[in-house]
């Protein structure tokens, strides 16, 4: 999934791992677990910050980890990830349990469960939310096919079930105000009210991992009908939060959905989580909090004199303030730990890079001005200078970590090399000119977020470029604006990173094939017949040793073509104080914060120091 380029956690916010708070309202009796430091009275809404501005909050059009980890909260799928087991496993959501297969794999049959309600809102009869039932999932991936959604998520569902790339086809020409969602499609159906059945086109081995995605989760026809285009400022799920208040570009407000099924705690994990108190709430029904508030900062000097003001319960760490939190030996400085904070440092599954839109002919045609621009292209100085090093040197698209990471990628021009990078741009010219009787030009390119740091960033690339002859104009767009002009193939160059929707290689490798080009996630537009035949030869593999071949010659012929400059994989170094409750890392999974408790006495107690 997107992720814009910003600073607070070497390019990204995650914000599904930086939402804290405190203090809200007393749960209705029997909705919540109270722990032992709660009296009555005593309120659990949580505070937090985001370092960017959400673009909207409709499933169907969400593609970046800032939207997706608000609306999570809202929305649900039919499976979700379980909140403390690694390796990682999938386990059922609003579905009652793992589908039944056929004896061929090509048909699941999944059971919907039946307390499941929808947040009580206007758009339903006397406000009172009604009943999930399976016909919700037929209509809401519908409308992800339905063309004139322009639906960025259409690429999960693409080639994936029987009859709805038909469905989408004859959607063509017909307007919004036209559009009749009761057109059949053989392979999704409710075959009763709540039973889902789900013919694939062909064997599909992540379709769990698919189904847990937010894009796929349930939305109410009413709501839809309602709200119309709209619906992006009201969320109407069945989440364990609701909406309460938006102020955009400030604040975001959530609360405690009333109606929320029986939910529990999980009552195991693995090794440790018992010794790390992860446990303690095990049993307790969710959520564990009343509600939460969020306060959109851009600049890296107020977001954390709110952290350090005790005023939101976790951060990223700017750049400028990385040497005041981690000590020379890469760990929490003591001054921190004297705060009551912890550290949590792991890997992400993420890769950044400058992308080319290989729509545009003076890229796309020209080979030597894309091998020039990353070689030009000081990787470990950028991670140094923006990220306090919090970085390892990306080669290629697989992030380190994952089974496909081939060390012995061949990759000569993902390094910094200024004078091979010279010689490149005397051949791009050389190749322009010859191609179009013209010089070659200056170069467009869009950076995300409008703060200083941001700034730094864009005046940084500039110089890098210019170094080897490059001339390119940087310019500097909110992350929603940014969003909207990949999205609509209206960059010329931008930067940008994904972080694995689910632990496959696979959802890497699907930003360059063909078929996804924009508004799907292909932003680079980039189309190689190649590429995409062996790209949809793995995607009906199980896991095997051939399929990560296959997979690492897919990253070779990505990095041969080179449609983007490859920046850095993340290493995340997050900071919370010792009253958030029940947090353990997890690099794919939305919607947490139902899990996360606040222990009120330490609250009190840090506060007041």
């Amino acid at each position: 999934m997107p992720f814009m380029q910003s600073i607070k956690c070497l390019g990204v916010v995650t914000v599904v791992m930086t939402m804290t708070g405190c203090g809200g309202s007393d749960p209705a009796p029997g909705k919540t677990g109270v722990s032992p430091s709660r009296s009555q009275g005593d309120q659990m809404i949580r505070h937090g910050a985001i370092a960017a501005k959400i673009r909207g909050l409709d499933p169907m059009d969400i593609g970046d980890t800032t939207s997706s980890s608000i609306a999570s909260n809202f929305y649900e799928c039919l499976y979700q990830y379980h909140y403390l087991k690694r390796p990682y496993e999938v386990v059922p959501c609003l579905a009652s349990r793992t589908p039944t297969f056929s004896s061929d794999g090509l048909t699941l049959t999944i059971p919907i469960r039946q307390d499941v309600y929808f947040h009580d809102d206007e758009c339903f009869p006397d406000g009172k939310g009604r009943q999930l039932v399976a016909e919700d999932f037929v209509y809401s991936w519908k409308r992800i096919a339905y063309l004139k959604n322009v639906s960025k998520n259409w690429w999960i569902l693409e080639d994936r079930i029987t009859g709805l790339d038909e469905f989408r086809k004859a959607t063509k020409g017909i307007e919004k105000s036209q559009m009749d969602y009761r057109q059949e499609v053989e392979g999704l159906k409710a075959i009763d009210k709540f039973t889902l059945r789900i013919k694939l086109v062909k064997p599909w081995p992540a379709v769990l991992f698919g189904l847990s995605h937010l894009p796929l989760a349930a939305v109410a026809r009413e709501a839809v009908e309602h709200y119309g285009d709209n619906l992006i400022n009201h969320p109407v799920g069945t989440g364990p939060f609701r909406l309460t208040q938006w102020i955009r570009g400030s604040t975001i407000t959530m609360g405690r959905n009333e109606n929320f099924r029986e939910e529990l705690y999980p009552a195991e994990g693995q090794q440790g989580d018992q010794e790390a108190g992860l446990l303690e709430d095990a049993g307790k029904r969710l959520p564990l909090i009343d509600g939460a508030k969020f306060k959109i900062i851009l600049e890296d000097s107020a977001y954390w004199l709110t952290f350090m003001n005790r005023d939101i319960d976790s951060a990223g760490i700017p750049k400028d303030n990385f040497n005041s939190a981690i000590n020379e030996n890469r760990d929490l400085s003591s001054d921190m730990a004297a705060r009551g904070v912890v550290l949590h440092k792991f890997a992400e599954p993420t890769t950044f890079w400058i992308g080319f839109n290989m729509e545009d002919p003076v890229l796309a045609e020209n080979l030597p001005l894309r091998q020039a621009m990353n070689l030009a292209f000081n990787r470990q100085a950028f991670i140094k200078r923006f990220s306090n090093g919090r970085g390892i040197i990306s080669r290629g698209p697989l992030p380190p970590g994952t089974p496909e990471y081939n060390p012995d990628l061949d990759s000569p021009y993902t390094v910094y090399n200024l004078d091979k990078a010279k010689q490149k741009v005397a051949e791009a010219k050389a190749l322009h000119l010859k191609r179009t009787g013209q010089a070659l030009p200056t170069l467009k390119m869009l950076v995300p977020g409008t703060d200083t740091t941001a700034m730094q960033v864009s005046q940084s690339y500039r110089r890098e470029f210019k170094k080897a002859g490059i001339d390119v104009d940087v310019d500097n767009l909110d992350w929603p604006a940014m969003q909207d002009k990949v999205k609509t193939k209206s960059a010329q160059i931008y930067t940008m990173g994904w972080i694995m929707d689910w632990p496959d290689a696979e959802n890497m490798l699907l930003l360059w094939h063909g078929p996804n080009k924009s508004p799907g996630p292909n932003n680079m537009n980039y189309d190689n017949p190649e590429f995409n035949e062996l790209y949809e030869k793995i995607t009906v593999m199980p896991p095997s040793p051939e399929r990560i071949e296959i997979l690492q010659q897919l990253e070779q012929i990505v990095v041969n073509d080179l449609p983007c400059v490859f920046n850095s994989h993340r290493v995340s170094f997050l900071l919370r104080y010792k009253w958030l409750k029940n947090y353990k890392p997890h690099v794919y999974g939305y919607g947490l914060m139902k899990y996360q408790n606040i222990d009120l006495d330490l609250r009190r107690k840090l506060k007041a120091k």
